[in-house]
């Protein structure tokens, strides 16, 4: 991309009233940086209809057994690897269910990898790696919005008939053009002009978080706004999960050790034992019935 391509985007606009900020003092840099920063919920306010309709296109597709795929280069690879990762520990979820991809590879998460999110066949190459199907979603995440790698991982994954979600910063990006659901989150200027690292890369991880959580919610992780898939697999998830189940249950802290006892840490299964009157393979079987939705099984218990 040449500079007068750049003159085009919103992200890459020079501010002239922020040529001295090197000179301010560090207070009111902060003070700068802040309010600029909190402009970045409105742009995502803005976008909310458009985020809504992908996240359950997502859900549907992830109910039945499809794969969430982030794609980037540089800051925006790395926000999907982040999200992706943040996955197994919050909802239980496989690795292979929500998986990040950046140009570059492994190394790129910490080492700028030159070159690498100009190579269309690199972005080719990494979706093949993964097999994409029909019931995946593959999001292209980019602030300019015309990233290579991550375009021709959108337009390669669609070509294989998975569906695709293009997120950049810029308005009438290439990247939104090329998916089936374009969210565009229009930040403006950065601080530091070229830091798309800042207003952009909050705006990409907000809308990340809501396209990951919102889908989990859809899919039954969730029981009410409590965490119930958490794995616990540190004494602070031990400690949340013996929380949930109290606040899901009202039960006391001896009925809540029984019931993770019984069902051998499983947060949903130690819920449904004390909510149903149900014994731990009695609570599995159910939630597996279910398809893992809490709520299905209770009703089912219920008869």
């Amino acid at each position: 991309m040449n500079p007068q391509d750049l003159n085009a985007l919103s992200t890459e606009a020079f501010r002239q009233d922020l040529a001295d900020i090197d000179q301010l003092p560090t207070l009111e840099i902060a003070q700068l940086m802040n309010a600029g920063d909190a402009t970045v919920p409105t742009a995502v306010a803005e976008r909310l209809p458009e985020i809504a309709a992908a996240i359950d296109a997502v859900s549907r597709r992830m109910a039945n057994g499809g794969r969430l795929i982030y794609a980037g280069a540089g800051t925006a690879g790395r926000l999907g690897i982040l999200d992706a990762s943040e996955c197994p520990p919050t909802f239980n979820t496989d690795p292979s269910q929500v998986i990040g991809l950046i140009a570059g590879g492994p190394q790129a998460m910490v080492t700028s990898i030159e070159g690498a999110e100009d190579s269309e066949e690199l972005a080719r190459a990494d979706l093949d790696a993964l097999k994409p199907a029909p019931e995946d979603t593959v999001v292209g995440i980019s602030a300019s919005g015309r990233t290579p790698y991550a375009v021709a991982a959108v337009t390669h994954a669609r070509a294989h008939g998975a569906l695709t979600v293009g997120l950049s910063c810029n308005a009438g990006s290439p990247l939104a053009a090329a998916a089936e659901h374009g969210i565009e989150i229009v930040t403006g200027p950065e601080l530091i002009t070229g830091s798309t690292r800042l207003k952009a890369g909050t705006a990409q991880k907000l809308v990340l978080n809501m396209i990951s959580t919102i889908t989990m919610i859809r899919l039954g992780k969730t029981y009410g706004n409590l965490m119930v898939d958490v794995r616990a697999s540190n004494d602070k998830l031990r400690a949340r999960s013996r929380r949930i189940v109290a606040l899901a249950t009202g039960a006391t802290d001896e009925e809540v050790e029984a019931a993770l006892a019984a069902t051998d840490g499983e947060v949903k299964d130690a819920i449904l034992t004390i909510l149903a009157g149900v014994d731990g393979p009695t609570a599995a079987r159910l939630l597996e019935e279910s398809g893992g939705r809490l709520r299905a099984a209770l009703a089912t218990a219920a008869g």
